[in-house]
């Protein structure tokens, strides 16, 4: 049986290795690993293994942070497999450096390595995939071979490579703003085309703003939430803190972009962080490259697109509607994360995803008999920047009718790639639809949380609320 696997980051490379060991043949199609959001993953991983812990406290603090639309079996599902994911990375030679408590955990459960552990544990992933002989192909899936509701494999830069199974680990559309210090390739270009082949999308209003982007003279980039938890702290140009630094990241964004929108500057303070060079290395690198020296210098900080919660709806065993065809990582979504992702929950979904549809695969067995080709579009990207410029305006950090409408209306005189805008048009209808705030979503005409709306939304095309 050949399965394909898309996306070369920690979701894919941990099925692609789970799949191996079960003796299917295994091709996985991606950028290169440090083209992925997994390898520029800072923090660390969230894992209830420790004494004083407990499965209950991380499911607790998990719905709290996506306040309380999260689908609950399915918590309890990703969670309780968190100790299979920790012995399978510490199986193949893995070792965490230190745990320590970010924002939203009652316990510190986060497992790091030298404030670069998605680095690590990418490159590790890959190395073990290729003695278990998963064969590379270096290059772009540019769309999906479905044919009659049947995925039949994938279609490399025009090329048909048929597979009896296809895993979709190609990560979320944060590409799709303007400032994100993700990866740019990560615009839901296989969301988008697996929604107009029959996948609906689920929860697509819901995009973390991380917040504090650095965007300097070489680029966007993360400053991650461990410094604040190391002490860091938030204040403007006049000296003044106005949030409490380890609040989740929607409380944290929105004060910072507040005091923005006052005209104020937001800088974080990290004088008081002893050893920062040899704590948060990659942080240090950047920011010294820019001249600034976060053990003397303030850091300027602005909110970003970092992650999305919403995705490829997939069952609780990362099923599409969509035959022989999957989803895992940030590029699905059954309602783990709910309205807003707990910190380093995404890369322990990566993981316990990728090994959910090994065993899923190796289950259900998928065949493709031969077909004939299925139909092959070749869309050109178009003008991808208007879009993340209307997204970033539209349907960023705070939100209202007036800003969504008149997105929706501009939507239309874009030209770019269908798939790209149906993901852009999926977010707006779906923020627009939802009248409350919750999460990550913040409506300033609806501020506050409301009964009616605990519950995901659905993209068919139409949103569904």
């Amino acid at each position: 049986m050949k399965i394909g696997i898309v996306g070369d980051g920690i979701a894919g490379l941990t099925s692609a290795i789970a799949l191996a060991k079960r003796g299917f043949e295994v091709t996985l199609i991606g950028p290169g690993i440090r083209r992925s959001n997994s390898y520029l993953a800072q923090a660390g991983i969230a894992f209830p293994v420790l004494e004083g812990d407990s499965l209950e406290a991380h499911v607790l603090d998990t719905i709290k942070a996506g306040k309380y639309i999260n689908d609950r079996e399915v918590v309890w599902n990703v969670i309780s497999k968190g100790s299979e994911a920790y012995d399978f990375l510490l199986s193949l030679g893995l070792k965490f450096e230190a745990s320590e408590t970010e924002g939203g955990h009652s316990f510190g459960r986060v497992f790091t390595i030298r404030n670069e552990t998605g680095k690590h544990v990418t490159k590790l992933l890959q190395l073990r995939a290729r003695e278990l002989g998963v064969n590379f192909v270096r290059g772009k899936v540019d769309e999906l071979a479905v044919k009659h509701r049947k995925a039949y494999g994938v279609f490399v830069e025009g090329e048909f490579l048929r597979f009896d199974a296809t895993v979709i680990a190609s990560g979320g559309f944060s590409g799709l703003f303007k400032f994100t210090a993700g990866s740019p390739e990560n615009t839901g270009l296989l969301i988008g085309d697996a929604l107009m082949k029959g996948a609906p999308a689920r929860d697509l209003e819901f995009v973390q703003f991380h917040p504090t982007g650095y965007i300097g003279k070489n680029g966007v980039f993360l400053i991650s939430e461990a410094v604040r938890g190391a002490g860091a702290k938030l204040v403007t140009d006049e000296g003044e803190r106005f949030v409490n630094e380890l609040a989740t990241r929607d409380i944290v964004a929105r004060a910072i972009y507040r005091q923005m929108q006052e005209g104020k500057k937001v800088f974080l303070d990290a004088t008081g962080i002893e050893n920062f060079k040899r704590r948060f290395p990659q942080i240090y690198a950047f920011l010294r490259k820019d001249g600034i020296d976060p053990s003397k210098d303030s850091i300027p900080v602005s909110p970003i697109a970092h992650y999305t919660m919403g995705g490829i709806a997939v069952d609780l065993w990362y099923r599409t509607p969509v035959r022989n065809l999957y989803a895992i990582g940030e590029a699905s979504c059954n309602g783990f994360h709910g309205a807003n992702r707990l910190a380093s929950n995404s890369l322990l979904e990566c993981l316990v995803s990728g090994l959910e549809v090994a065993r899923t695969i190796a289950r259900e067995r998928p065949r493709c008999r031969e077909v004939k080709e299925p139909a092959y579009h070749g869309y050109e990207p178009g003008d991808v920047d208007a879009l993340r410029e209307l997204l970033w305006s539209h349907a960023g950090i705070i939100r209202s009718a007036k800003t969504l409408r008149e997105g929706l209306k501009k939507l239309e005189d874009i030209e770019a790639d269908p798939r790209l805008k149906l993901v852009a048009r999926g977010v707006l209808e779906c923020a627009l639809a939802r009248e409350e705030s919750r999460g990550s979503h913040y409506r300033e005409d609806f501020p506050a949380m409301r009964k009616t709306f605990e519950r995901p939304s659905f993209f068919d095309g139409k949103c569904r609320l």
